[in-house]
């Protein structure tokens, strides 16, 4: 089989100018029902922001994708090297569907969330539900264990970590949308090795899409991913690092199953982080702070800009050592 780079760069920049492109609608409409984070406690904004950037990530993966599925199935393309993915999109087409819907269900769980303030029960109860959809309709997370309830339970509890990983992560301008292409970028150049070339376009497509929102993010903020855009990258995330082959008969590499630790191995650091310092001070875990690694590099010294930038660096260097396993 020949390699689709043309398909990857494709989606790579459909993907990049559909979310910069909608970013400005996006704002107009959240301005205009006033879905905005207003300034206050733990806020360094002084003005109201449009949380547009959830919405406007999934446009830039959605929209894409469903005029790649369109030219695939017709054949119709117009670019060279594409039976892999045609045949991965006939074989995978209703786990594609199950994840596109899912992530549906978390940005508009999310705006809820942006909107309305959910409490914590009702916030969980939402994520839970479509983390078991992710079970139940694609590839499960077994850990070499032979029980079925064990692969159900293992991977809806991934899902659930993962997306409040990157929810906490949510906390200076460019922070989780830049972990977020960080992770996608690594996760598509893992696939793309493989030979898993849908999973591999799915991540260029997050990756196009959390790039075309930075520019409106970081350094200076025009726009906030809000709980929206956060679970939305969360989510796909955690999707991406199970859909995935990194062990097989054919591949018995036991040690690669730690791939997608290395990969989101900051996000996952700074969650066990804050729930264990929050759980010792006698506070409930789901209550926000400023002792996450960016505000610790913050008071020690570093501007926002530069705390972050240390972040990404370090998220891209512990992630590019799954590439060797």
């Amino acid at each position: 089989m020949s390699f689709p780079f043309n398909f990857f760069l494709a989606a790579f920049a459909g993907a990049f100018l559909t979310t910069l492109l909608a970013l400005p609608l996006c704002r107009l409409w959240c301005q205009r029902v006033n879905l905005v984070d207003d300034p206050g406690h733990r806020k360094i904004h002084h003005t109201p922001v449009p949380l547009a950037g959830g919405l406007a990530v999934l446009a830039g993966l959605l929209l894409p994708l469903a005029i790649g599925a369109v030219l695939l199935k017709s054949g119709t393309s117009g670019l060279a090297q594409t039976e892999p993915l045609a045949h991965g999109l006939e074989r995978r087409g209703l786990e594609l569907g199950a994840i596109a819907l899912g992530a549906i269900a978390m940005v508009v769980l999310g705006v809820l969330d942006d909107k309305h303030e959910l409490k914590p029960l009702p916030k969980f109860i939402g994520q839970l539900f479509i983390a078991a959809l992710v079970a139940v309709a694609c590839k499960r997370i077994t850990l070499f264990v032979p029980s079925v309830t064990f692969s159900y339970a293992v991977t809806i509890l991934w899902v659930l970590t993962v997306v409040n990983a990157f929810n906490f992560m949510d906390n200076m301008n460019g922070l989780c949308a830049g972990l977020g292409a960080i992770g996608a970028w690594q996760f598509a150049v893992i696939a793309a090795a493989d030979g898993e070339y849908l999973v591999a376009t799915m991540a260029f497509l997050m990756c196009g899409a959390l790039l075309g929102f930075l520019p409106w993010n970081f350094p200076q903020a025009r726009a906030f991913l809000g709980d929206a855009g956060s679970h939305l990258v969360g989510y796909l995330l955690a999707v991406l690092a199970i859909l995935p082959h990194f062990y097989s008969k054919q591949n018995p590499r036991p040690l690669a199953v730690l791939s997608p630790l290395l990969v989101l191995a900051v996000p996952l650091a700074d969650l066990a982080w804050v729930v264990v310092q929050r759980t010792l001070a006698g506070k409930p875990f789901y209550i926000g702070d400023t002792n996450h690694l960016s505000h610790r590099l913050v008071r020690a010294g570093l501007s926002p800009t530069r705390a972050v930038l240390i972040i990404w660096l370090a998220a891209a260097a512990i992630g590019s050592l799954a590439w060797w396993l």
